[in-house]
């Protein structure tokens, strides 16, 4: 991961905008991608566990966010050389919901970028019982904007009338060059800027007295942050993944409501 010559320090001391764009192109390392699929296998076993049981969480009428984190099996950080793996936890209450109504809205995939704040377009691309296939074109704006097209598989398992839960993860993330010009195309890989690899979901739905209660668990890996630039640009990298979930829920809450002037309906 190398930073463009010829930028001043001073440049990256007075504007992160500036330190952002000046980095390479970045390419996930193998020793990267074993210890994301290390991270997801393990992630993957404790929520089954935990879904066998049925446990699960109140919020109340706020939303709750928060970091978590996966050790591995001697109950020690798993560590990607060279990238970044982002874990956060998300619940709220969609309140006077049913559970049909909420999974009516988020399986309603050709209307999320209606709804979506980072969603631009999104369409159902195929379906097979349970499980879908997905496309979204993602704009995630945070200092400076990025676009990705990005497909997604998702499957869905409901073990009772009142719960529900869930699986997405990415087939494919490509990040655009020029987006919405004529000069618009996906950058190689090796060849975009990392900052978004892979990116996983697991979702749960439970009704219960006063609405549908909704938690939302979501992994992310990314380009690890180049020697010296680690002051300027971590508190940026590490916020995008909670802002991204925060607006989630927010919307899927807001969208099931049905609230008027939300998202770009």
């Amino acid at each position: 991961m190398r930073i463009r010559a010829g930028l001043p320090l001073a440049l990256f001391l007075l504007s992160p905008a500036a330190a952002f764009q000046a980095l390479d192109g970045a390419e996930l390392k193998p020793e990267a991608l074993a210890a994301w699929q290390k991270y997801e296998r393990l992630t993957e076993a404790r929520i089954r566990q935990e879904l066998e049981k049925e446990t699960g969480e109140r919020p109340g009428s706020a939303i709750d966010i928060r970091r978590v984190h996966t050790l591995d099996e001697a109950k020690a950080p798993i560590k990607a050389p060279g990238a970044m793996i982002h874990h956060w936890k998300g619940t709220v209450l969609v309140p006077g919901a049913r559970l049909d109504d909420v999974l009516r809205f988020v399986q309603d995939y050709d209307r999320h970028q209606g709804f979506f704040q980072e969603v631009e377009r999104s369409r159902l691309e195929s379906r097979n019982g349970d499980t879908f296939k997905v496309f979204y074109r993602l704009k995630r704006t945070k200092v400076i904007t990025v676009v990705y097209n990005t497909e997604h598989t998702v499957v869905y398992s409901r073990p009772g009338p009142k719960n529900a839960s869930s699986r997405s993860a990415t087939t494919k993330i490509a990040e655009l060059d020029n987006p919405g010009k004529q000069s618009e195309r996906e950058k190689p890989a090796g060849q975009d800027h990392g900052f978004l690899w892979r990116l996983n979901s697991y979702w749960r739905f439970s009704e219960q007295n006063g609405g549908v209660i909704v938690e939302c668990e979501s992994i992310s890996l990314s380009r690890g942050i180049p020697f010296g630039l680690g002051p300027i640009l971590r508190g940026f990298v590490e916020s995008v993944p909670r802002e991204s979930l925060l607006n989630t829920l927010t919307s899927l809450r807001d969208g099931v409501g049905g609230k008027p002037g939300m998202g770009r309906r």
